[in-house]
């Protein structure tokens, strides 16, 4: 287990969840632009690292439990709301409120099963770092969102930061466990095998959603979104030096 990996996975994850917290007057446009260019970096390692990972273990099987995975991932967002690609909605009047819980619940969910991959021992040496990297690239504006509701609900303080800290533990915490039981059992580890096939299909419903989606106006695509894609893709294809 590399402990500077998951360390950097925590930290973007409470560097995003900090911004909506110091800065009250950001630019609207700065979740969009995250989000399209994390989830262009999420969807380029996936097919580049973790998907031929899964079919040489699993060989036509793996396609089978990527389609679950998606399904899974559409299931989930019914309690996010879709706050893992940037599409909850906030509280606009006194009388509006957002469901804390089953958000909490949902994006918990998700976190637990991004940390899957991360505790996997993978047969390419590369396919670790570049995973770190899109992960980390997805946390920041995914807890930016999180932050940006529990503020909007009127969450202050001490209990915004408990909320913060324990979703940053998460993901850093299913890893760990992966890696523990993993190293434990062959049975486990191949248990673990299809359970990464889902967390891939989930990967690709968040990311292609956020290319079409996410804080859109009539889920257009502006030019500016289309530049932070390339630059996600771009950064992916960079994993590749990895090799």
């Amino acid at each position: 287990m590399n402990w500077a990996l998951l360390i950097i996975i925590f930290a973007a994850t409470v560097g995003g969840g900090i911004i909506p917290m110091v800065v009250r007057k950001a630019n609207p446009n700065l979740p969009i632009y995250l989000l399209a260019m994390s989830g262009a970096c999420l969807f380029g390692i996936t097919i580049l690292h973790l998907v031929p990972e899964v079919y040489h273990e699993l060989g036509h099987q793996a396609g089978i439990y990527i389609v679950a995975g998606f399904f899974l991932q559409v299931a989930l967002q019914q309690l996010s709301h879709g706050a893992e690609h940037g599409h909850t909605h906030l509280p606009q009047g006194d009388h509006d409120h957002v469901a804390i819980t089953p958000l909490l619940l949902g994006l918990s969910v998700h976190a637990f099963m991004e940390g899957i991959p991360l505790g996997f021992q993978f047969a390419d040496p590369a396919a670790l770092s570049s995973l770190v990297i899109g992960v980390a690239a997805h946390k920041l504006p995914e807890a930016m969102t999180l932050i940006t509701v529990m503020v909007h609900s009127h969450q202050r303080g001490a209990k915004l930061w408990r909320i913060l800290l324990i979703f940053s533990a998460v993901t850093p915490a299913a890893a760990i466990l992966a890696a523990v039981l993993g190293s434990h059992s062959v049975y486990i580890t191949n248990i673990i095998v299809y359970l990464v096939a889902l967390v891939i299909g989930a990967f690709l419903h968040i990311s292609t959603t956020i290319f079409y989606e996410s804080g859109t106006r009539h889920h257009e695509l502006s030019k500016r979104k289309v530049l932070a894609i390339m630059a996600g893709l771009l950064l992916a294809f960079l994993t590749l030096i990895f090799e």
